[in-house]
């Protein structure tokens, strides 16, 4: 058995009886199997996947949210802030630190609290495979401080013959337990030289169902359509794609607003492939753009006693080139990137057009990059050696406020365009990835120093506001024009066991963080209303905000998958996750770090027939931060069942019953209800999915 089972173990697969022609050759960033944990979604599983023709999956119904498959991951956890507003925690890290992509292309969120964050505009059930790196990112993806998610939709692909051939996915799925419906697919033709394709999605839900009631204001509504297609030349491919996504009024209750829409275009195309012998060129040019309103009338139950209306810009360009000389496995690769985003938000009061105020105005920031990345073997060692050089310029305009803005607010704009609102940071990641490829095992080890730069977010929210970037704490913050940036010192240490009957691979990992940024109290007086600042946050119902600031942060823990095949027929599989993290400037717990928590899934596979069960598990969480006030949270466990028909070689039926004992539960990471009118208490956790139903049905012609 190929050691490619490995990075399979304990992920989502829902389609593996499948064949298909494999992917990889239109993309060529997608990472070794030994340095990339790789979730097969809707599509079949690419033949480099493939190490036995036994690969049972884990079937659950598959959540509008992506980012709830992408945490599946060894070391993921999700945090919860609405049906399709979640973002992936990995190792106790999350928000801007992990690096998150669509189709490899990356962007900034357009919500000014991060109501779209990346895996936003990746609806899982156009999902292909959604690839982890393990632990760290390398230089060649761009600055990431943790690890990095990047999401890839259905695609056409290549054939092997000169005559055009039509190609067909299509996916669609109900879920009792919102009520809630997902459709969508791949339609295209291509041949050996041209590939065009289609694809389209539609999801609906209602607010969900949990032990004890309903979580009102959990209603989402998106769509996606797209074009994208290639053309041999030579030994490369010059490819092209355009998708629009469309979220219509869907609620976040963990948000002061709702989502009122998300109006987002991506464009992006390149060249891939050789352009001499063992000669490899990418490059890449690309561009979001992201409009964005919401509001806290819409939706929210009851209505918000003050009316507000969230108007939010957002564009990212990106160009990348890079040239690789060798194979894949041998290989010098050097490359440059280029990334400017251009960000604004609006506050208006619909029911007064003289109440509006900037509260993010002309936000810019200008990335230069270049790295140098080698692969290749010393003896019996393989290792990947990365060095990256980044230089950030970050600006920000002039607030316009209205004349019905009163006195406070007006003073801290007029601090902020006093104050100076232009910045350069100029950072250096280097990543060294060393392993030993042995019959039974693979010895690895990670080194690597990584940065992030502090956000447009964290350094120029002059007015204080909940916009954390997702923390949905209740807590109002304010920027901090002094910030420096993340550097993290990382080592893992880890080993992949192939047996004939199991496989498992534990990886330990530990990171020094200096000059980590997280919320602190605004000064010492806390509770004391003695600065403008604190004025204005009273204002808005909290006396005590808090400011991004730097302190010395450090984690540590130890995840692992693995998978037993106790005879032909039945596998048990899954994973388990440990993280801590702990301030080290003060006797304090970092905030916001997942429990430990086990998946096991155990299935049999028939001739046409799957059948099996998922239990996951979290431990209570008593780590929390005592500086962020986080409450602690209790353990859970829930079962799930699940199985598959094949119909026809082509058309299969999936099916399941989630959390079949009904267990109430509150994952730790998920946010806090704001809406009144819900029988999930104000403040409280939102809490899990209850007991439902799930069918899906799966065609690829």
């Amino acid at each position: 058995m190929s050691k490619n089972t490995l990075c399979r173990a304990g992920l989502l697969a829902s389609c593996t009886l499948f064949a298909a022609t494999p992917l990889a050759a239109q993309d060529t960033d997608s990472g070794d199997t030994l340095l990339t944990d790789r979730i097969v979604v809707t599509a079949a599983r690419l033949e480099t996947q493939v190490a036995d023709e036994l690969e049972l999956p884990e079937e659950i119904a598959l959540p509008a949210d992506a980012a709830a498959i992408a945490a599946r991951t060894p070391g993921g956890a999700l945090v919860g802030n609405g049906a399709l507003s979640g973002q992936l925690s990995y190792r106790g890290l999350s928000g801007e630190r992990v690096l998150g992509r669509v189709n490899g292309q990356r962007f900034i969120t357009g919500g000014p609290n991060a109501m779209d964050p990346p895996l936003h505009y990746a609806p899982a059930i156009l999902v292909d495979t959604i690839e982890v790196a393990r632990g760290v990112a390398p230089v060649s993806q761009g600055p990431a401080l943790a690890g990095a998610v990047n999401a890839r939709l259905v695609q056409a692909h290549f054939t092997d013959s000169a005559k055009m051939t039509p190609q067909v996915r299509m996916a669609g799925q109900y879920r009792s337990v919102d009520n809630s419906y997902a459709i969508g697919g791949l339609a295209a033709l291509a041949n050996n030289r041209w590939r065009l394709g289609l694809i389209a999605a539609r999801e609906e839900g209602d607010d969900y169902e949990f032990p004890g009631g309903t979580a009102v204001g959990t209603l989402f509504e998106r769509n996606l359509y797209g074009v994208h297609g290639g053309v041999r030349v030579g030994e490369g491919e010059v490819w092209a794609e355009y998708r629009r996504s469309e979220t219509d009024p869907s609620g976040n209750p963990p948000f002061a607003m709702d989502i009122i829409y998300f109006d987002t275009d991506f464009v992006q195309g390149g060249y891939r492939g050789d352009v001499a012998e063992n000669v490899h060129l990418d490059l890449r040019l690309g561009h979001v753009a992201v409009r964005h309103l919401m509001d806290n009338q819409t939706l929210r139950t009851p209505p918000a006693p003050r009316a507000r209306a969230t108007f939010a810009d957002a564009d990212t360009t990106t160009a990348e080139a890079a040239l690789r000389f060798g194979s894949a496995t041998g290989y010098v690769e050097v490359g440059a990137d280029f990334e400017t985003v251009d960000k604004f938000v609006r506050i208006t009061d619909p029911t007064n057009a003289a109440f509006f105020l900037d509260a993010q105005p002309n936000l810019e920031s200008d990335r230069f990059g270049g790295y140098l990345q080698w692969r290749g073997s010393a003896g019996p060692i393989e290792a990947e050696l990365g060095a990256r050089l980044d230089h950030t310029n970050q600006q920000a305009g002039v607030p316009t406020l209205g004349s019905a803005v009163m006195g406070g607010p007006v003073m801290l704009a007029n601090m902020f365009t006093a104050a100076d609102r232009d910045y350069s940071e100029t950072t250096v990641d280097g990543v060294l990835r060393a392993w030993i490829p042995m019959d039974w095992a693979t010895p690895r080890l990670t080194l690597a120093r990584k940065t992030r730069v502090p956000s447009l977010l964290e350094r120029f929210a002059w007015l204080p506001t909940e916009a954390s970037f997702g923390l949905a704490d209740g807590n109002i913050y304010v920027g901090n024009l002094g910030l420096d940036p993340e550097t993290a010192w990382i080592a893992e240490i880890g080993v992949d066991f192939d047996g004939a009957s199991a496989s498992f691979r534990p990886t330990l990992f530990y990171r020094r963080v200096d000059d980590y940024i997280q919320g602190v109290p605004f000064d010492a007086t806390v509770g004391v209303i003695d600065s403008p600042v604190e004025m204005v946050a009273a204002m808005n119902g909290d006396p005590t905000p808090l400011r991004f600031a730097n302190v010395d942060a450090e984690l540590y823990g130890v995840d692992m998958d693995f998978a037993l095949r106790p005879v032909e027929s039945i596998e048990v599989s899954g994973t388990a996750s440990f993280v801590r993290g702990e301030r080290r400037d003060i006797a304090d717990n970092l905030y916001r770090v997942s429990p430990a928590n086990l998946r096991l899934s155990a299935a049999w596979q028939g001739e046409r027939v799957t059948l099996g069960a998922e239990l996951f598990a979290a431990a209570a969480q008593e780590e929390v931060s005592l500086t962020n006030s986080e409450s602690p949270s209790d353990g859970y466990a829930v079962v799930g069942l699940f199985g598959r028909l094949a119909l026809l070689p082509a058309v299969a039926l999936e099916a399941g019953v989630e959390n079949l004992f009904d267990t109430y539960y509150q994952p730790h990471l998920a946010g806090r209800s704001r809406v009144g009118a819900s029988d999930v208490p104000t403040g409280e956790r939102l809490p899990g999915y209850g007991r439902g139903v799930w069918v899906r049905m799966l065609a690829n012609f």
